[in-house]
């Protein structure tokens, strides 16, 4: 207990750290490795080797939930002693790529997601060849330990989706949309078959060009405006909520919009009610134990789960809690 003040003030000022440039602005390494103890109060919470974790996920531009994992990821490598490297590519061929390279500069931990899992199961298994600790992230818990990871750090993705149907059946709502932005990805295919197995009404699934929100927003529009009878809308990532939003303006319908995954404007959308519920993962939790668990597995060996995947989700999210999650929607950890 005596240790809650160290502890708090490396939380703080890990999030300064995050807040400031993200701790990777130019400058070489030896700046690099500056800004991060002093971030860490002029020291790292352990004095193990600073071995360097590299995570590689399936995000595009400009998605902030990816924001919030590197948050987590960065605060724990601050506390942990360790260099960590991040990177991305929503094709699934280049985050591939980005693995090997990994692998080819010696790195001593990898944090990679599955979401299209195909692709990557030989960048994992040159991993493995190269004797490289691999934790999963966030999509792919299915093949997470057949393609010789430690673990699998995320949400059930069929249990979210079972969790959103049952959310809406409370709620009286009689017919459904499930908007994918991203084709191919089984995470999200596998969040819209939970919705159906679970919601009493039909739920259609609606494909849209995740890249281009004028596109989101139209195509959900012209579903709403073809068939009025429609009185739910669920969204699978927290950006493509306020499009949804829109969409039904636009359309003049009075369809609720629930979305999976949180940050400040959906909070915001809970609290005006223009957000009917959303279904939060955790992300920043999802950086934090990644980079800490494999920091645990090469210090003292440890693995957490059993050969379970290690559940940050999901936990649905309402108006009732949404001021209370304000405070970290904004500081981006929640």
């Amino acid at each position: 207990m005596a240790r809650s003040g160290t502890w708090t003030g490396i939380a703080l000022a890990g999030v300064l750290c995050v807040s400031l440039a993200g701790c990777s602005s130019t400058g070489g390494k030896r700046a690099e490795d500056a800004r991060e103890a002093a971030a860490a109060q002029g020291r790292a919470a352990v004095n193990t080797p600073r071995w360097t974790f590299a995570m590689i996920t399936h995000s595009g531009d400009g998605d902030t939930f990816w924001d919030i994992v590197q948050s987590g990821a960065k605060q724990a490598a601050v506390k942990d002693n360790i260099n960590f490297l991040y990177s991305h590519d929503d094709e699934a061929q280049q985050q591939a790529q980005l693995v090997d390279a990994a692998i080819d500069k010696r790195v001593d931990g990898i944090i990679v997601t599955l979401a299209k899992p195909d692709a990557m199961k030989a960048a994992l298994a040159r991993a493995r060849k190269a004797g490289i600790p691999v934790i999963t992230v966030n999509s792919g818990s299915a093949e997470s330990k057949a393609f010789g990871a430690l673990t699998h750090i995320g949400q059930d993705e069929t249990i979210a989706g079972e969790a959103v149907g049952e959310e809406l059946n409370q709620r009286g709502k009689k017919k459904a949309i499930c908007v994918l932005h991203e084709q191919g990805n089984v995470g999200h295919e596998q969040r819209c078959d939970g919705v159906a197995k679970t919601f009493a009404g039909p739920v259609s699934d609606l494909y849209v060009t995740g890249t281009s929100m004028p596109d989101v927003q139209s195509a959900i529009e012209a579903k709403l405006q073809a068939d009025p009878s429609i009185d739910a809308v669920v969204t699978l990532g927290a950006p493509y909520a306020d499009t949804a939003v829109k969409a039904r303006e636009g359309a003049g319908s009075k369809a609720e919009i629930d979305t999976f995954d949180l940050n400040a404007k959906v909070a915001a959308g809970l609290a005006d009610d223009s957000l009917g519920f959303a279904v939060d993962q955790q992300p920043y939790l999802q950086g934090y134990q990644a980079v800490d668990l494999l920091w645990l597995y090469k210090y003292n060996g440890d693995v957490l789960g059993g050969g379970k995947p290690v559940l940050t989700g999901p936990q649905i999210i309402t108006k009732d809690q949404a001021d209370e999650l304000a405070e970290y929607t904004e500081r981006g950890t929640r």
